[in-house]
């Protein structure tokens, strides 16, 4: 373990306030003694179930992959592995950090650490903003997936609203209890659409493709063209949550170890699962057919492969666990919000009582209702104003998130060269300087990727576009003006911001 300094910006010495995040603890800050979150809960492969449920694979091949290779063409399985390699890049720094900063606040603890209070305080704005949104806005692809899959199967039709309201019941349900039993659903929802994908990648292998197996996804002439630049927005969207690894210290068995395994096993599990998986689906149309496959039916182009190579038992069982995925994602990104909300409420940020934990489930379950009372609210209007759930509420809400996540970890990945310049440690020049230099330039040019092909992703209006990008600016400039309200009104607050659990200098 490297040897700090003992004092830098961002942690002052002194006996923490009640109200002090403790969440390694295992009693609430609150003085009331009830229990805090379960430590030493989950190992590696519980944490990476979080992390890759909240990507959504099934979702995202079966939805967006499509679109991808109807802009990149047979190139586009590369555009997955440069987004995975910039994403392990800033996952260096990143893991490195987590071994120093044991407070539970994920980004806005490490921007907290290494640009200072007031930039700590727009993150963690910030990242309620992006979870929220990234979690709220598929309530509208829940709905819509939910409507394809009991039409297709049954023939039945539901208002979306109806589906999306369920949804937000059985998601808070499912947060409110142990975070043992949230690892354990999705586990077998991620099994269960990685399952089936596996078994069409099997069935295309096996049969040889339609114009037999091919590498020409791999040539730099299918690589390098125009449409690559919005293969990579879709890629880069594609491994949204990623990052929450560190919200989940507290509940992690051997944290040190566990976090940095777990992300690194995310991000190379998706991006070689995703990569291999549009590739597959290429080789199962063939390359010079799959162009007009896509302009005869774009979304159902992993059906059909389906059907054809496997059966149509398979493309049933396609269409149910596309809600299933959905489902998982919602829960991880829910599980990460409730843990926002808690370590906030226990700095003293937000109101007390969503730092309350539940006695039987070791759960932030006061917080995990607020964000369902929220998601509720915004369902609600989004259905009242007669909005469509896919264009509007999914595209519309999820778009700021997806942009105020990669901005985070651009921004994160400036806090780790901070960081590590102020205070004495052993990481070594590539985790403390190279890695991060280049992961923040990457970062920062993923998202101006993603910005300058925004209405590719929504389908909206310029002004629209432009209201959704300044959303992300504007809370985390909220987040610096609360910093300065709180130094004036409530000093003892703002000097305890992201200071360690044990109340320690670190």
């Amino acid at each position: 373990m490297a040897i700090e300094s003992a004092s830098r910006e961002g942690a002052t010495e002194g006996t923490p306030p009640q109200g002090t995040s403790t969440t390694e603890g295992t009693s609430a800050p609150d003085g009331s003694g009830s229990p805090g979150l379960r430590r030493a809960s989950l190992g590696v492969a519980d944490i990476a179930f979080f992390v890759v449920s909240a990507a959504a694979p099934l979702t995202v091949m079966a939805g967006v992959a499509p679109l991808a290779i109807g802009i990149g063409g047979i190139g586009a399985p590369i555009g997955y592995l440069i987004a995975g390699a910039t994403l392990a890049l800033f996952a260096v720094g990143f893991t490195a950090m987590t071994r120093h900063v044991r407070h539970g606040g994920g980004f806005y603890a490490f921007i907290t650490r290494g640009l200072g209070r007031p930039a700590g305080f727009g993150a963690a704005t910030l990242a309620l903003l992006a979870y929220n949104g990234m979690q709220i806005g598929v309530y509208g692809l829940l709905a819509t997936g939910t409507q394809d899959t009991l039409e297709a199967l049954w023939g039945i039709h539901v208002p979306w609203p109806a589906i999306a309201v369920a949804g937000v019941f059985a998601i808070w349900f499912l947060g409110h209890r142990s975070i043992e039993f949230g690892a354990k659903v999705l586990g077998v929802l991620l099994l269960a659409e990685t399952g089936i994908l596996v078994l069409l990648a099997g069935g295309v292998l096996l049969d040889g493709g339609a114009e037999g197996l091919a590498l020409d996804s791999l040539t730099p002439g299918n690589v390098l063209v125009p449409g690559t630049g919005a293969v990579l927005t879709f890629a880069f969207a594609a491994f949204t949550g990623f990052e929450s690894t560190a919200i989940y210290r507290s509940e992690a068995r051997n944290p040190e170890r566990t976090i940095p395994r777990a992300t690194y096993a995310a991000v190379a599990f998706l991006s070689l699962f995703y990569a291999f998986c549009v590739w597959i689906v290429i080789q199962a149309f063939g390359g010079s057919q799959i162009m007009k496959a896509l302009a005869t039916d774009p979304m159902g182009l992993f059906f059909t492969a389906t059907t054809h190579y496997v059966g149509g038992w398979a493309t049933d069982l396609m269409h149910i666990f596309i809600v299933t995925s959905i489902i998982a994602s919602q829960l991880a990104f829910h599980n990460a919000i409730n843990r926002y909300g808690l370590s906030l409420a226990q700095e003293g940020v937000l109101p007390k009582a969503l730092g309350r934990i539940h006695p039987e489930h070791r759960s932030p379950h006061v917080a995990s209702i607020a964000q369902s009372v929220l998601a509720l609210v915004v369902v609600a209007g989004f259905a009242l104003a007669g909005a469509d759930p896919y264009q509007q509420l999914l595209l519309w809400v999820n778009t700021p998130g997806a942009i105020g996540l990669l901005a985070l970890q651009a921004v994160t990945a400036v806090a780790v060269l901070r960081y590590f310049r102020r205070i004495r440690h052993e990481e070594g020049r590539w985790r403390t300087v190279i890695a991060p230099s280049a992961a923040a330039v990457l970062m920062a040019g993923a998202m101006w990727l993603v910005i300058s092909k925004i209405d590719l992703m929504t389908g909206a209006p310029f002004t629209t576009n432009a209201v959704l990008v300044l959303l992300v600016p504007c809370a985390f400039l909220l987040g610096i003006l609360l910093s300065l309200r709180i130094r004036r009104s409530r000093p003892e607050v703002y000097a305890h911001f992201a200071q360690e659990p044990d109340g320690e200098v670190s």
